[in-house]
């Protein structure tokens, strides 16, 4: 049985117990069992209005969300990122406890815009030149965003990408109007990219990995909300081997995507892949966090 079979049949089980919910909500036009007939309650009751005041007041569209609210499909990774990052957007300390796992140098959790997280984050202004430039709808952004500070004052951004039971085909993505937008940039001699064989970069998940580096990239040479260097933080649970064992571009060499991508980069350490239980280690001793954290225990863990 896959992960995503797995972790439908755990979100069925655990259904109306965790959610109150009977399911046989609509997803693409029918009834599905793993759908929530209220999909306000895909969100935490800790977050929940305030995340949705929140997507609402910064224009930020829900994926096959109607109106002002979430999809009640238990499986959407947008909405298990809110779920285990919302909370943490007023919470200094466990903001800090998170980012230094990640990086041990960081001393300080920073306020980004409102919150020490903003989600489906463009930056201050449009660095890669796409059609669009609106947060969460047909422009390169990050799921989430944090930014930390070390001992010397050094503000660094971590831009998180939150995977769930996602997996990709090898589908080539190759098309002359994307080659306009970032061939020449993935190809400038101080681009994060060492290689110049661009189509390796037009496979799922590997295409978005690379749009979001080149974003990273930007921001920093722009020095957007003052920072200077970043990392690229891939949140994707252990149990996906689908997807963190497939390598869907036949031009990238390695023992999974992460060592397939690292390969790709001139300074590998600005990406990490994680998953979102090992993330949130550090979070358990800290007081006031047990709350969230027993509800992603029995939700996603």
């Amino acid at each position: 049985m896959s992960y995503r079979d797995q972790e439908r049949k755990r979100a069925i089980y655990i259904r109306e117990s965790l959610f109150k919910d009977s399911g046989n909500g609509v997803f693409l036009g029918k009834k599905r069992k793993f759908v929530l007939n209220d999909p306000t309650l895909n969100l935490w009751e800790g977050i929940r209005v305030d995340a949705q005041q929140y997507f609402k007041r910064n224009g930020i569209p829900w994926w096959k969300g109607n109106n002002d609210s979430p999809t009640g499909h238990l499986l959407s990774s947008q909405v298990a990122c809110v779920n285990h990052l919302y909370y943490l957007r007023q919470r200094k300390d466990l903001a800090t406890a998170i980012l230094t796992e990640i990086d041990n140098e960081i001393t300080e959790a920073l306020i980004v815009d409102d919150g020490y997280v903003e989600f489906e984050f463009i930056g201050t202004k449009q660095y890669i030149k796409e059609k669009s430039w609106i947060r969460g709808a047909n422009c390169t952004s990050v799921d989430a965003a944090m930014i930390g500070k070390n001992s010397i004052g050094k503000r660094k951004f971590f831009l998180i990408e939150w995977k769930y039971t996602e997996y990709y085909s090898s589908v080539n993505l190759y098309i002359p109007e994307r080659a306009k937008v970032y061939d020449d940039l993935i190809k400038e001699s101080d681009s994060p990219f060492n290689t110049t064989e661009v189509e390796a970069f037009y496979y799922e998940p590997f295409f978005q990995l690379m749009r979001q580096t080149l974003l990273a990239w930007l921001f920093i040479k722009n020095k957007d909300h003052g920072c200077s260097d970043y990392i690229n933080v891939h949140i994707i649970p252990k149990e996906n081997k689908k997807l963190l064992q497939n390598i869907t571009s036949s031009y990238l060499k390695g023992n999974n995507i992460t060592e397939a991508w690292k390969s790709t980069l001139k300074n590998p350490d600005k990406y990490l892949s994680i998953s979102p239980k090992d993330l949130f280690n550090p979070c358990s001793k800290i007081v006031d966090s047990q709350s969230l954290l027993s509800y992603l225990s029995q939700r996603y863990w």
